[in-house]
């Protein structure tokens, strides 16, 4: 067999990988498997978007290549939703690059601003595109691990200045996955200052920019005055409007920085199927009013998940944004070895926090995927088999 490459060989198993193949074995063998592991909830997108490719599929002009440019209608709704929910001004046609999803740009977005000697700052926890992304560039990535006592925060203070003269990218995700963690304005001020002051490119990743509760109202990282000039933020589809599957987003950024992302993307796909920008346009459209009905289902499902898992044994916080939990086990329980026993012994699927890197051990990962009696039965079997499991070291 041909050699793997050493870039190949540095990345880590990725923490969904196999767990696709263990569920469909399960279900197989007859058990009764409760899905609370990937953010890709059991709602339906809006009908204005299916409906819109459903068109789009016969017209025969949206079957060819969209190319970077893609459809400008598509551009141009998401200029006037930066607008409208924003405040900010972009220009569809310099500062937006449609993308099949903001996995892909997330993680491409290196191959443009790192390269060998240069550092990316990534938290731990976090989505494995950050760090996919700094790898394939061949960037030294500096792994920050989110914890309770900064709440979650990246604390810029904590990093030796040798990293930070190196640095070139650092990835922020609020409001956060895994974490559910959210960022003060004081905090973002701080960081885009930082990143002024030394020429580092700001990553935000703002895909549950709409899945804020209780009133909370996730900003722009471009509501921070400075940030133009420094970041760049990516958007999604995906959570916002049920639409995991369709791969569906965008970026934001001043032409400087956005046309190198476009760049790269030039030499590696030649853009989204155009029937699917088309209801990308429609979901948009439709954002006053499908919006917060949908965040409603996930609040009253936020609201059950934490009675059920604090019912059980669990400390639960009450997140602000998000589709998540983010609990911590007992000292001498390992996140991995307990999602393993949760899934195999009980049918439950969660995500243990060490799948997100070393900094996530000591916690795991559920998702407001499923009805709100079918969270609180998965509830029920992580209790029982969490005290199975303290029974035995006792």
């Amino acid at each position: 067999m041909p050699r793997l490459s050493q870039r190949f060989s540095s990345f880590p198993a990725y923490p969904l990988a196999h767990i696709p193949a263990r569920k469909k074995a399960l279900i197989e063998a007859g058990v009764d498997v409760i899905d609370l592991g990937a953010g890709d909830a059991d709602l339906a997108p809006p009908a204005a978007a299916v409906s819109a490719l459903q068109r789009a599929a016969e017209v025969p002009a949206m079957q060819r290549y969209g190319f970077g440019l893609g459809l400008v209608r598509y551009r141009e709704a998401v200029a006037a939703w930066m607008d409208t929910r924003f405040g900010q001004r972009v220009d569809p046609m310099t500062e937006i690059v449609p993308l099949l999803g903001s996995k892909e740009g997330l993680a491409h977005i290196g191959f443009a601003f790192a390269g060998p000697g240069d550092v990316a700052i990534i938290p731990e926890p976090a989505y494995q595109a950050y760090l996919g992304g700094t790898l394939l560039s061949d960037a030294t990535p500096y792994v920050y691990a989110l914890r309770p006592r900064t709440n979650f925060l990246v604390d810029l203070d904590e990093i030796p200045a040798d990293v930070l003269s190196r640095a070139r990218i650092l990835y922020l995700n609020y409001p956060n996955n895994p974490t559910a963690a959210i960022a003060p304005r004081d905090y973002l001020e701080r960081v885009v200052n930082v990143c002024r002051e030394r020429d580092i490119l700001l990553v935000y990743d703002n895909a549950y920019s709409e899945m804020g509760f209780d009133g909370y109202v996730p900003p722009s990282i471009f509501e921070i005055d400075g940030a133009r000039e420094v970041a760049i933020e990516f958007h999604s589809l995906s959570k916002t409007y049920n639409m995991t599957g369709w791969r569906c987003g965008w970026a934001v950024a001043r032409p400087e920085i956005s046309t190198a992302l476009a760049k790269v993307k030039a030499f590696t796909d030649t853009g989204q199927y155009m029937g699917i920008q088309a209801a990308g346009v429609a979901a948009i459209e439709s954002w006053a009013e499908f919006v917060p009905q949908n965040v409603a289902v996930f609040q009253a499902r936020r609201d059950a998940a934490v009675a059920a898992f604090r019912a059980n044994g669990f400390a639960a916080d009450v997140p602000s944004a998000t589709m998540y939990l983010w609990m911590p086990l007992p000292e001498r329980i390992a996140s991995a070895a307990f999602a393993d026993r949760l899934r195999e012994e009980a049918g439950v699927i969660v995500l243990p926090g060490s799948g997100f890197g070393a900094g996530g051990e000591g916690f795991f990962r559920i998702s407001f995927i499923q009805s709100e009696a079918r969270i609180a039965e998965a509830a029920r079997r992580a209790g029982a088999v969490l005290d199975a499991m303290l029974e035995e070291l006792a």
